[in-house]
C-alpha cells in the first residue's frame, strides 16, 4: 500500500535551503575569503573570533535531533522539572571561568590532552585519549542516522515523512539521506575549517529557534492561551518543579539536574576539545568570560522553548494521549506527531521542524570532526613526523583527516542501522567515559599531590566502577525492573467507551517490582552517571597518589583557586618547567 506523504514542496526547499546555506558558508571561508592555509587560522580562526557566535557554536553543540525530538516529550509525560537543567548550564559556566577553562587559555594547547601528557605522563594521555576517540567515533555515526530519521519512523522520527521498507513516501532511501547530510557536513567542514563550524552553528541556532518558537506560537494559539495552557498544566501535575529531596533515586531532583547533570556539562564543554578549541578561537580572557556568559544565556534560551512546547502538547493531549490511544509507538514521537496535527495546513512548519533536527545533528557532528581531527593530527599523527611539518602541508593533513574521519563514520552509519539495541549501548559507552575523563582533569588542575600513577590507575578504576553501576542498571531497565514514574496520563476524551487513566507509578509497575528488587544502588537516577565516575576516579587518584612518590608540579598547570600556594617546579623524570615542557611538544 503507498504511503501517502505529508510533506509539501515548501517543506522540501526549506530543508534544502538550509543544507545550501551551511555549504556556501563553507565555501566562502574555504575558498572565497582568507584561506585557511596556517593551523592557527583552520583549528582557532586565527584566535580572531567574535563572542556571540563562538558562544552560539558551543551551545548548539549540546543538541541533536533526537535531544530536541526528546526535550518536549520528556516535559509531556515527567512534567516541567527539565527546566532545572539551566541550573546545570549555571553550574558549568561557573566551573568554566574560575576552574578549568584558565588553565587551557593560559597554556593555548592546540589539543587539550597534550595538557596530560605536561601534568601527568604519555601513558596518562594516551589513555584519556583513548576514551576521547572511542566516544567521539560511536557518536558520529549516531548522529548522522539519527539527523537521517528525521524525515522517517524509529526512535529519531517524523511522523509527517513515513518511513516503510527503508524507503520515504517521497522515494528517498534513509541511506541516501544519511550520504547527503555527511557529504554536506564533510564538505564545508574540511574546507572552512573553524571559522566554518563556528558560522554555520551560528546560522543553525537560528534555524532551531525559529523552528521552536513557531511550533509553540501555533500550538498556544490552538489550546486556548496562555493562561489556560498553565492552569491545564498546574491541574496535570506538570508544574511540580522544585524537588530538594536527597534521593537519588528519583529521576526528577534538583541536585540531579544541577549537580549530575552539571558534571556532564562540564564534561562535554568545559574540558572536551570542542568546547575548549571554540574558546581559545577568542582573542583574549575578557572575550571568553562573556563567552561562556552567553553559552549559558543560549542554553537557557533553547531549553525554555522546549519546556514550553512540551507544555502546550500537553495542553492539547490532556485527555487523549497519543500513545496509550495508540496513534503513536512511542513518545519520541510527540512532537512530529503533535506539528502534524496542528499545522497539517500550515505549509513549511513540519520543513522548518526537519531543518532545526537536522541542524541540531549537524553541528554537533561538524564540531566533532574539526576537534577530531585536531586531536589526531596532533597526537598521532605528528608522532610519524621527524621534522615539523610546514604551515600548508599541515593544514592539507588536517582537512584529509576531517574527510577520513567523516567517511568513515558514514560507513559506520550502516552498520548502526542494522545493529537495533546496540545503538543504546553505544550511547551508554559515550556516556561512562566522560566521568573518568572529567575526574582525570579534575586531579590535575584541582589537585597538586596527584602523580601519573594515580591519574592512570585512578582513571580506569573510574571507568571500571562506572560500568560496574550502568551495565546492570541498564539491563534492569530493559527488563522493566526499573522504571521512572510519570505524570497522571488520560485517555478520557478519546471517544472511547470505557475511560483509561494511565500512572506508570500505579499497580502494574509496583508487581514487576516487587518479583525482584535490585539493589538501590543500581535505582541511582542516570543523571548521575558522569559525577560517580569522576568521583570515582578522583578519590581511587587521591588514594594512589598518596600512597606513591609525589611529582610536584608547576602552578601554571593548576586552577586559579588551587594557585595560592607555593609555587614549585616540576620534579618528575624529565625535571622540565612547564615552559620547556610545551617546548618540548
Amino acid at each position: 500500500m503507498p504511503v501517502q506523504s505529508f510533506l509539501t514542496p515548501i517543506d522540501y526547499i526549506i530543508f534544502i535551503i538550509t543544507l545550501t546555506i551551511s555549504t556556501l558558508i563553507g565555501f566562502y571561508f574555504g575558498c572565497v575569503a582568507k584561506k585557511q592555509s596556517t593551523i592557527t587560522e583552520y583549528l582557532l580562526g586565527g584566535k580572531r573570533m567574535r563572542i556571540i557566535p563562538v558562544a552560539v557554536s558551543v551551545a548548539v553543540g549540546h543538541f541533536s535531533g533526537t535531544s530536541l525530538l526528546g526535550m518536549p516529550a520528556d516535559v509531556y509525560r515527567y512534567g516541567a522539572s527539565i527546566w532545572l537543567f539551566v541550573s546545570a548550564f549555571v553550574v558549568m559556566g561557573t566551573a568554566a571561568v574560575f576552574v578549568y577553562l584558565p588553565v587551557f587559555v593560559k597554556l593555548q594547547l592546540t589539543s587539550t590532552y597534550e595538557y596530560l601528557e605536561i601534568r601527568f605522563d604519555k601513558k596518562t594521555k594516551m589513555l584519556g585519549l583513548v576514551f576521547y576517540v572511542l566516544a567521539e567515533v560511536l557518536t558520529f555515526p549516531i548522529l548522522v542516522y539519527s539527523a537521517s530519521l528525521t524525515f522517517a519512523t524509529g526512535k529519531s522520527l517524523l511522523v509527517v515523512a513515513i518511513l516503510q521498507d527503508n524507503v520515504l513516501a517521497s522515494g528517498i532511501n534513509v541511506q541516501v539521506i544519511s550520504v547527503i547530510l555527511c557529504a554536506v557536513c564533510i564538505f564545508y567542514t574540511s574546507i572552512g575549517g573553524l571559522k566554518t563550524v563556528v558560522w554555520t552553528d551560528f546560522l543553525h541556532f537560528f534555524v532551531i529557534v525559529a523552528s521552536l518558537g513557531t511550533i509553540y506560537t501555533i500550538g498556544l494559539s490552538q489550546s486556548g492561551g496562555l493562561v489556560q495552557v498553565w492552569q491545564t498544566a498546574s491541574i496535570g501535575e506538570r508544574l511540580q518543579v522544585f524537588n530538594f529531596s536527597f534521593d537519588f533515586t528519583a529521576r526528577d531532583n534538583f541536585w540531579g539536574y544541577s549537580l549530575g547533570c552539571g558534571a556532564t556539562f562540564i564534561a562535554l564543554t568545559v574540558i572536551h576539545q570542542t568546547g575548549v578549541q571554540k574558546f581559545l578561537a577568542l582573542p583574549n580572557h575578557t572575550d571568553f568570560v562573556w563567552s561562556v556568559v552567553y553559552v549559558v544565556l543560549s542554553l537557557c534560551c533553547v531549553q525554555t522553548f522546549c519546556v514550553l512546547v512540551g507544555l502546550v502538547a500537553y495542553a492539547k493531549y490532556e485527555t487523549c494521549d497519543p500513545l496509550s490511544s495508540k496513534q503513536i509507538q512511542k513518545h519520541d514521537q510527540l512532537l512530529p506527531f503533535f506539528v502534524q496535527e496542528i499545522a497539517s495546513n500550515l505549509p513549511g512548519v513540519s520543513g522548518l521542524l526537519i531543518a532545526a533536527m537536522c541542524s541540531a545533528s549537524l553541528s554537533t557532528m561538524s564540531s566533532n570532526l574539526n576537534a577530531l581531527a585536531a586531536v589526531i593530527y596532533k597526537e598521532i599523527v605528528c608522532l610519524f613526523f621527524k621534522n615539523e611539518q610546514s604551515e600548508a602541508r599541515a593544514t592539507f593533513i588536517l582537512k584529509i583527516i576531517v574527510v577520513l574521519v567523516g567517511v568513515l563514520g558514514t560507513c559506520l552509519t550502516f552498520l548502526v542501522e542494522r545493529l537495533g539495541e546496540i545503538l543504546s549501548i553505544m550511547s551508554l559507552v559515550f556516556g561512562i567515559v566522560q566521568g573518568p575523563l572529567l575526574g582525570l582533569f579534575s586531579l590535575g588542575m584541582l589537585v597538586r599531590r596527584a602523580n601519573s600513577r594515580g591519574a592512570f590507575f585512578g582513571t580506569l578504576g573510574g571507568f571500571v566502577s562506572t560500568l560496574c553501576l550502568t551495565i546492570p542498571s541498564k539491563y534492569y531497565q530493559m527488563k522493566g525492573l526499573t522504571r521512572s514514574a510519570t505524570k497522571p496520563l488520560s485517555t478520557s476524551g478519546c471517544g472511547y467507551n470505557q475511560s483509561l487513566w494511565v500512572n506508570v507509578s500505579s499497580t502494574v509497575l509496583n508487581n514487576q517490582v516487587s518479583r525482584h528488587q535490585p539493589h538501590v544502588i543500581f535505582k541511582t537516577s542516570f543523571y548521575f552517571y558522569t559525577l560517580f565516575g569522576a568521583i570515582m576516579t578522583v578519590l581511587l587518584g587521591l588514594v594512589i597518589s598518596y600512597s606513591t612518590t609525589a611529582d610536584f608540579v608547576d602552578t601554571k598547570l593548576l586552577s586559579p583557586i588551587c594557585q595560592r600556594q607555593k609555587s614549585k617546579r616540576r620534579t618528575d623524570n624529565t625535571d622540565l618547567g612547564v615552559d620547556e615542557a610545551l617546548q618540548s611538544l
